[in-house]
Formats: structure tokens, C-alpha cells, sequence
């Protein structure tokens, strides 16, 4: 059976198979998605090829951050083993297109998804959920992308051992930093192009959350920073800083050096992982597209490495990755 005959079984089963269909953006991922329009109704698609995607996890997070007042996609029916989900529409104003066309400013924008951060974190039970573990062991397996991709890209032979060797060990140093504020829900993709704005909800529940199938337990400032330090757009600093106090006057108990640490560390640790995939979305996946947002990646970088708490990886990149070589195009970039 083809995926197209499976994807109109799905359809056909859930009283979806007559709509007309048209694509919705995609990402960076083997998912894609479409919108079905039936007279007035609407629903979402969400096609998730397996091996290479697992529908579960979003489900298991859309139930999750449903039973804490999230604003997320109702999952109307589902083919786990296939991979289709039929989703709730949320409507078209994602953040990027809310910031674009004006529809809200930009510090209101911010303000309401910092905002559904802040009450998320109040609630959330961390005892009482089953997410995975934002391990240590994992984060620095995911910087490691840095090393697999870019690195090749950029010099035109695997990275060594032994540097690989003393860039794990650096990582080991900074990432104790990372863990001195207490783990809570991590959405770890939490950036305006995953959020909807819905006007006609009150409170936070006015920002809806998409694209949190990766959802971890972690360093509660993860999704702050990740919100704030956009590697596709550019998010001005008294912004940034404004944001951070609105969340951390939220949390008095917070250690302000503890969470700027924390905060710094993780980003470094985002940023790094981003700049290897990158790469593989270029080379293995011909994906270009994600190239063109290298340099602000890697002003990110620098500046959370600038951080006394990051001290040791950073003398790792000024010696093996130089300033000089971090803004430079890779050989054969489009």
C-alpha cells in the first residue's frame, strides 16, 4: 500500500476523506503537514513517516501540557503505527507571521509566551509526569552535532579524537552550571514560529504551543533562552533582558547568579547542536535553506560563551574553531 492510499484510508476512517486539502508550512523534520477544509470546518494533518518519525510522543506531550491549561492541537483521531495524526487547527497566526503583519508588538508577543512559560512552571508536577531526562550524557552527545557536521565542512576532515576528546571534557566542566536551578518542563523548541497567537483566549491560553514532540526534563530556563535567542530572527538585548526579569520576578527563590549561569550555559549548548544541524539539514537533506542563519547562530554562541561560567569551552573554541573562521561561509555554501 502506498502512503498516499494509507493517508486517505486515515482520512476516510475519521470522516475527514471528501475535504480538499492544501499544504501548511513544513520544518525542519520528515513531517509535514496539511490543512483540510470541509464548508466552515478545518483540521490539521500531521504526516509522520515511520521509521524516520513516532507520533507517540506528541500525543503523550499534547495530553500532558492539555491536563496543565497549555493551549495545544486536540488530537481528534489518530494511526500511530502509520504515523498520521488528525489535529485541532489553531488558525494561521504563528508568532513569525504575528510579528510580520503587526498584529501584536513585539514585547506583547513576548510577554504572553514568557507569560505561558511562567504558568506552565507553576504548575507543573515533575514527580508526576514520564518525560525523558535532559541528561548531561545527552546534551553533550547533541553539541556533538558541531563535531560531525561542521567541523567537516569546515576544514575538510573528520574532527580528531583527541580534539573531540578535550571537547567533551570542556563540556563536562560548564554543564554543572547548567543544572543549578531546578529541571521542569522543556519544550526544546520553544520559538515564536511555534507558537500561534489566539486572540479569543484569555490569559496565557492566548498563546498556543506547537511542535513539542521533543518535550525533555531539564534546566527550567531551556525554553526561555531558546524563545529569546532565536537563531532565526533577531531579538533585540532590552527585550531579552526584560523578558528574563518577567520570568524571574515570577520565581523569587531563583538564585539570579545561579539562573544567569544556567541560562548562558544552555544556550551555548543549543547554539553549538544547531550549528552541526545545520550542516546535515545542507548536506545530508538538502535543506540550504537553514545556512543563511549560521552567523546569528554563532553571535549566540559567542555571547553566551562570554559568560565566566563557560570559561573552558570557550578557550576550547578560540583555540580549535577561531573567531576569525566562525562567521566565514563553509566551502561549497550556497
Amino acid at each position: 500500500m502506498t502512503r498516499a492510499i494509507a493517508m486517505q484510508e486515515f482520512l476516510d476512517r475519521a470522516g475527514w476523506g471528501d475535504a480538499a486539502r492544501r499544504p501548511l508550512a513544513g520544518d525542519a523534520s520528515f513531517r509535514r503537514y496539511e490543512r483540510l477544509e470541509r464548508g466552515v470546518q478545518t483540521a490539521v494533518l500531521m504526516d509522520a513517516p515511520p521509521p524516520q518519525e513516532d507520533v507517540r510522543p506528541f500525543v503523550q506531550v499534547a495530553r500532558l501540557l492539555e491536563r496543565h491549561g497549555v493551549s495545544v492541537p486536540n488530537v481528534l483521531a489518530e494511526d500511530m503505527a502509520e504515523g498520521f495524526l488528525l489535529l485541532d487547527d489553531l488558525g494561521d497566526l504563528v508568532g513569525g507571521r504575528v510579528l510580520a503583519e503587526r498584529h501584536l508588538a513585539p514585547d506583547a508577543l513576548y510577554a504572553l509566551a514568557t507569560d505561558a512559560l511562567i504558568d506552565l512552571h507553576r504548575s507543573f508536577d515533575v514527580a508526576a509526569c514520564n518525560l525523558p531526562a535532559f541528561s548531561d550524557a545527552r546534551a553533550i552527545d547533541e553539541t556533538c552535532r558541531l563535531l560531525e557536521w561542521y567541523w567537516p565542512a569546515r576544514f575538510g576532515v573528520a574532527c580528531p579524537d583527541t580534539v573531540a576528546a578535550d571537547y567533551r571534557a570542556a563540556w563536562a566542566k560548564v554543564l554543572p552550571a547548567w543544572r543549578g536551578v531546578p529541571d521542569g518542563f522543556v519544550h526544546f523548541d520553544f520559538f515564536v514560529d511555534n507558537l500561534v497567537w489566539l486572540p479569543n483566549r484569555a490569559g496565557s491560553a492566548a498563546c498556543g504551543v506547537l511542535d513539542f514532540q521533543d518535550a525533555v526534563l531539564g534546566p527550567v530556563p531551556f525554553d526561555l533562552m531558546s524563545l529569546l535567542q532565536d537563531v532565526r530572527r533577531d531579538v533585540p538585548a532590552a527585550l531579552e533582558a526584560d523578558m528574563i526579569d518577567r520570568y524571574r520576578a515570577a520565581f523569587p527563590a531563583h538564585d539570579p547568579a545561579a539562573f544567569g549561569a544556567s541560562y548562558a550555559v544552555g544556550g551555548a549548548q543549543r547554539n553549538a547542536r544547531i550549528a552541526g544541524v545545520f550542516v546535515r539539514l545542507w548536506q545530508r537533506d538538502g535543506k540550504p535553506y537553514y545556512l543563511k542563519f549560521m552567523p546569528r547562530v554563532w553571535t549566540l554562541l559567542e555571547r553566551n560563551l562570554a559568560h565566566p561560567a563557560l570559561a573552558p569551552l570557550r578557550a576550547w573554541f578560540d583555540r580549535h574553531i577561531p573567531v576569525h573562521l566562525r562567521q566565514q561561509p563553509l566551502s561549497g555554501q550556497p
